[in-house]
Parts: C-alpha cells; sequence; structure tokens
C-alpha cells in the first residue's frame, strides 16, 4: 500500500511539474534560416538568444539524407550565431542539448543548481532540449533519432503544402509512443498558447499555423534520476519545417 501511495503521489506531482511548466514552455532549441543559412536557435518565443556561448551545452549534431543514411555535418561558429554545415544537402538535420539542472527559488530566481543547494526551491529539474528539422521530402517515415529521448515525427508520409492544414504527429519517448506529452503548433509565435496532450498512441493533430517556418514542440516530463536534487527531468522537444510561400 505503501509503494502505491509513493507511486501516485510521484504522478500527481510529475502532472502538477508539467502543467506549470505548459504556460510558458521552457527555452527551447530549433532550426531556423538566418542570411540564408540555416542556424541552430536557442529560446523562446521571439527570444533569440547567444547560442555560441551555449555550444559546450550540445551534445550530438547529426544529419541524415532522405533515406535517413547520416551523413556529415557541423556547426559553425558565426558572430553570435551557430550555423550548419549543408555542403552534403541533408534532409534532416538534429541537435540534442544538455541544459543542466535548473532550481526555481523563492523569488521567482533561476539558479543552476539543484533544489539540495536552493533553500525553499520552488521547482527544479534537469532540462534536455532536442531539435529535428526537415529540410526535405523523405523517402520513407521519420525514423526515431539516436540520442534523441523525446522526438516529434510526422505521421504521413508528406508533409502539409498550406497553412491552416491538418498535420498528425506522434510524440515518442525513447522511440515509443507517450501518451500526456504537451504539443503546441507554434513555438516562436505564440509560446503562450493552450498546449494539446498526445494521446494513448502518441498522437495529435495540429493545425499549420505559417506558411512559412513552422516550429512545434512537445513538453514532457519524467521522474527524477536523482529526487534529492530535482523533482522532475523536463525534455522539450522541437520539429521545423517549412512551407513554400508562393512565387515573386
Amino acid at each position: 500500500m505503501n509503494k502505491l501511495h509513493h507511486r501516485i503521489t510521484v504522478l500527481a506531482m510529475l502532472a502538477v511539474a508539467v502543467l506549470s511548466s505548459a504556460s510558458a514552455q521552457a527555452h527551447g532549441i530549433w532550426f531556423a534560416q538566418r542570411s540564408g543559412e540555416l542556424a541552430l536557435i536557442y529560446g523562446e518565443g521571439a527570444d533569440d538568444l547567444d547560442m555560441v556561448k551555449r555550444q559546450p551545452l550540445i551534445t550530438a549534431v547529426t544529419a541524415y539524407d532522405a533515406s535517413g543514411n547520416p551523413v556529415p555535418t557541423a556547426l559553425e561558429v558565426s558572430g553570435r550565431l551557430l550555423l550548419v554545415d549543408t555542403k552534403e544537402k541533408p534532409a534532416i538535420v538534429a541537435a540534442v542539448l544538455d541544459n543542466g539542472t535548473w532550481s526555481k527559488t523563492p523569488e521567482g530566481k533561476w539558479l543552476k543548481k539543484g533544489k539540495d543547494e536552493v533553500p525553499g526551491a520552488l521547482t527544479s529539474g534537469h532540462n534536455f532540449k532536442y531539435a529535428v528539422h526537415l529540410r526535405g521530402p523523405l523517402r520513407g517515415a521519420l525514423p526515431p533519432l539516436p540520442g534523441h529521448t523525446l522526438q516529434i515525427v510526422p505521421v504521413d508520409a508528406t508533409l502539409p503544402e498550406k497553412l491552416g492544414q491538418d498535420l498528425r504527429l506522434r510524440v515518442l519517448h525513447h522511440g515509443k509512443p507517450v501518451a500526456g506529452a504537451l504539443v503546441l503548433n507554434d513555438f516562436v509565435n505564440d509560446p503562450d498558447a493552450m498546449p494539446q496532450e498526445s494521446g494513448a498512441d502518441g498522437t495529435v493533430v495540429i493545425k499549420v499555423r505559417n506558411q512559412g517556418l513552422n516550429v512545434v514542440t512537445a513538453l514532457l516530463a519524467t521522474p527524477p534520476e536523482d529526487p534529492l536534487k530535482t523533482d522532475k527531468v523536463e525534455h522539450l522537444a522541437s520539429l521545423s519545417f517549412v512551407l513554400a510561400h508562393a512565387p515573386e
């Protein structure tokens, strides 16, 4: 009975943690064009923060062709931007960032420390960010990518062509469908929108918001690695793609 009560308590705490994060989904990473080049962005909404100083936090950057085969890539510093090497013309680029452990003080300040070092911490979590960008059509389904604990994949073989059309997505946790992930269909332009929850099969249907860059995110909190230091592990994954505009 004690074990059951403990499990229910942990699940309830995680639910509260997720909902408290949902109103202003944490900073994420995504890919976007900057001066004709593809860049890895860190921020939230219109906030485009210094990615270069966060480069040491990036644990992986990968690229794949339309068949899902790995191709060479790298990140190159250009001023305060991190640009992606796309010389091999990848159809998919991806990155993982370990943002470490953060705790919120009673005064509302975020510190990069565990809750064991922050008296009265309101919440604390180990935060991971994932980004996948589709640069062109794929020859098959987008596969689960190595190192992406949380990932958003399109259910259908092709993406919509127009804004306002439906897009079916599936959220994967460790490569398997997960229920209860909080999905935003426009992380850049409407980060405070009410998220949709992924269903029992991990799927969610969203409306494509932009005839241009679309950045969809999914947020999932899982049990802490060390309950003495954090309340949760928070995963924020993005899927980005561009819908072509009409010719000039």
